[in-house]
């Protein structure tokens, strides 16, 4: 049966690697909804080729323009806009699976709507459990929905465990997050407050946007896994871990009760793991380079370095304070890489941030009851760090 997929994010990384995986298997899968922002360049090179029901432009402006373009093309292609255009489309009853790849808090909303509708979700936005957490996990049990992780590392952890959820606390000793620590991770921290927008996007490992490419470099990225490991194999803070191994060909690792650690390797290529949660529980082909160990350098694994990543540990200060708490944070962040790539405050000062915010914002009880009352606390957040980042680029 072919799956129809709508996928949130179609013109960024993760959503253009998603199509290259369909597009070599187009007797299992159907474009059935494109969303976007503001590409609409992207946009509507994707929905010629492709033919989706729906193209979502989040944008209205964009949307007017594609809604244009498309008719002038005499594509048919129907084009909605606005973010309530993001829940319709990851709701609706066609659809059969979809490919959560918004960056950022703005993902919520719709993969709590795909949730709720009981969807195949493929998860590659960390923040609708960053910020969504219990919220978004009791949407998924309500609803039926099948929840598979996308992030490369969770995916891995995810294939070293048994199907079952309910055997994986009588199995788990701890998780290992690896970390590539990005193209700063033997650089002096005293230099860091030099480092341009260029240089912390030059990622040596991955291909991936701005946002997720700063993250990487401060290691937020990894401090936001951590939490999302949590509520995805319902651990405790202390039993996640993170290493920082260069070579990026183990993707995470799970060690047993009995010590024994089981590790998935693969090249660095998101097509890997999008195309394990397309196909899932099968193995179809990505697209992927194969694993040639024999060529493969030396594995090398470190503990990362507080002064040069001082972020990493804000995941569990915030997971051992207010529910809410890890919204705060990736909300200030949002803000401070924004801020950073707009070159109105310096790279180091992200984390200056990132902590401020979380000092001066404290969540209400209740809050982790409601989507409302969620967006916001990540207003009032990110009011908070615009206020910091206008403090310190005075």
């Amino acid at each position: 049966m072919v799956q129809r997929v709508c996928i949130l994010g179609s013109t960024g990384s993760i959503g253009t690697s998603t199509l290259d995986v369909m597009a070599l298997h187009p007797d299992r899968f159907q474009v059935w909804a494109l969303t976007a922002h503001r590409r609409v360049d992207e946009m509507l090179a994707q929905c010629l080729q492709w033919r989706p029901r729906y193209a979502v432009m989040t944008d209205a402006a964009a949307g007017s323009r594609l809604r244009q373009l498309l008719r002038e093309a005499g594509a048919r292609t129907e084009v909605l806009d606005g973010p309530g255009a993001l829940e319709l489309v990851a709701a609706h009853p066609d659809v059969d699976t979809v490919m959560a790849a918004i960056v950022g808090a703005a993902g919520l909303a719709p993969c709590l709507a795909a949730a709720r509708a009981g969807k195949k979700l493929l998860l590659a936005n960390k923040e609708a459990l960053v910020v969504g957490g219990a919220l978004f996990l009791d949407a998924v049990k309500a609803g039926g929905a099948r929840l598979l992780p996308i992030d490369s590392e969770h995916s891995a952890i995810f294939q070293c465990l048994p199907e079952d959820p309910q055997t994986w606390a009588d199995r788990i000793d701890r998780i290992v997050l690896t970390a590539s620590g990005g193209p700063f991770r033997d650089r002096d921290p005293a230099s860091l407050v030099e480092v341009t927008p260029e240089q912390a996007c030059a990622h040596p490992n991955w291909v991936m946007g701005r946002k997720i490419s700063v993250d990487s470099a401060t290691m937020m990225n990894k401090a936001l896994e951590v939490i999302e490991a949590r509520w995805l194999f319902d651990l405790s803070p202390e039993r996640i871990e993170v290493l920082i191994h260069p070579q990026s060909i183990i993707h995470s690792m799970v060690v047993c009760r009995d010590h024994s650690v089981l590790a998935q390797l693969g090249t660095p290529d998101m097509k890997v793991p999008i195309a394990y949660g397309l196909a899932y529980p099968e193995r179809i082909e990505s697209g992927a380079s194969r694993l040639d160990l024999t060529r493969t350098a030396a594995l090398s694994f470190h503990e990362p370095d507080p002064q040069r990543f001082p972020g990493l540990g804000l995941a569990w200060e915030a997971l051992a304070a207010r529910h809410g708490t890890t919204a705060v944070l990736n909300a200030a962040n949002e803000v401070a890489v924004a801020a950073f790539l707009d070159g109105t405050i310096r790279f180091d000062q992200i984390h200056t941030v990132n902590l401020r915010t979380l000092e001066a914002v404290l969540p209400e009880p209740g809050v982790r009851d409601s989507l409302e009352a969620l967006l916001a606390l990540d207003a009032q957040a990110r009011r908070q760090a615009e206020a910091t980042v206008l403090e310190l680029s005075a």
